[in-house]
């Protein structure tokens, strides 16, 4: 099993194209702005390469760690990496897992599956992330939807891509 950097590269922009339409003052960005208390003028200070640099690589980590939840075969080299003969392609171990790759390796490899563990990731990781953080900076339930939904769209999005193409 071996990653697809350029599927991760494509991945890792979604963030940035849905993020442009989510936090577009017509759809989700007034409220959002108003949630955390920014304005307009707040924004035009900003040094926007850095951010939508930084946002990329941020997003770049995200694709790199979904890839491991939405393509179940990793699990399985994972579980064999550490056995002897592993890395040479004539041992026992090497031949079951080549065996088995050829055997299941497309498996739960769609859009759709990888989707679903997007949706899940966002709801089981975003949410709580994101919500412990509203607790204790008191921002309200708005704020958590406004960016849990966002990161889940993402994941979703994310995840089928990489499920189906990497």
């Amino acid at each position: 099993m071996s990653i697809n950097f350029p599927v991760l590269l494509g991945a890792a922009i979604i963030p940035l194209l849905v993020g442009f339409i989510w936090y577009n003052p017509k759809v989700l960005g007034e409220r959002w702005m108003k949630e955390v208390g920014l304005t307009h003028e707040d924004g035009k200070g900003s040094n926007m390469a850095v951010v939508f640099g930084l946002a990329y690589v941020f997003s770049l980590m995200a694709a790199m760690a979904l890839q491991f939840m939405v393509i179940h075969q990793f699990s399985v080299f994972s579980i064999l990496a550490d056995n002897p003969g592993m890395a040479d392609a004539g041992s026992d171990v090497r031949k079951m897992y080549d065996g088995f790759m050829a055997d299941h390796g497309r498996n739960f490899r769609t859009f759709k599956h990888g989707a679903f563990h997007g949706v899940l990731a966002g709801l089981m990781m975003a949410l709580p992330i994101i919500g412990t953080n509203a607790l204790f900076e008191k921002k309200s339930w708005t704020y958590v939807w406004i960016n849990v939904g966002f990161w889940t769209i993402c994941f979703a999005l994310m995840g089928g891509v990489i499920c189906q193409f990497a």
